[in-house]
């Protein structure tokens, strides 16, 4: 398997907004049964709508964001999107994907390397990412450990207040 990385072309949104919603299925589909409904449906009322909108933001604001696709054979596979802060002199990855014909294959490791590696050359002394510490991002967190990554276990807790 040849994997190509490259920057992100206008043309490759539409593609990358598809490859989102394909590798994400199986994470929106824990999420209801480890928040409950209640709470799931008012932090993501329409988890496909606001995932495509954050891919097409991160992807048109190339002035804040990097965005390198992963390509094998002129088809896009995965991404990576990142930014820096000059002023702390860190790097964060914002979004990371692979499609799932894809996943498990080393694409998101090579992803968040290709990432460091140009937060590196940019300055930066620290870099971030953050996941889920759940059964459906396991694969993800592979990947960041497989980079380099160390983690820190933090629990985000939610609260039905409407009933």
């Amino acid at each position: 398997m040849n994997v190509k990385l490259r920057p992100l072309c206008n043309q490759d949104v539409p593609a990358l907004v598809e490859l989102v919603l394909q590798a994400f299925v199986p994470i929106f589909e824990s999420f209801p049964r480890i928040l409950g409904d209640s709470i799931y449906q008012k932090i993501w009322p329409d988890w496909k709508a606001s995932q495509a909108q954050g891919v097409k933001s991160l992807c048109e604001n190339s002035g804040h964001y990097t965005v390198l696709v992963a390509d094998i054979d002129g088809e896009q596979v995965g991404f990576v999107a990142y930014d820096v802060n000059d002023d702390s002199k860190t790097g964060a990855i914002q979004l990371i994907a692979v499609h799932p014909d894809h996943q498990n294959s080393g694409i998101g490791t090579e992803l968040c390397n290709a990432a460091t590696e140009d937060m590196q050359e940019r300055g930066m002394k620290l870099a971030s990412v953050e996941t889920a510490g759940d059964a459906s991002h396991a694969p993800a967190r592979r990947a960041y450990e497989k980079a380099g990554y160390v983690g820190l276990p933090l629990v985000r807790f939610f609260k039905n207040l409407s009933g």
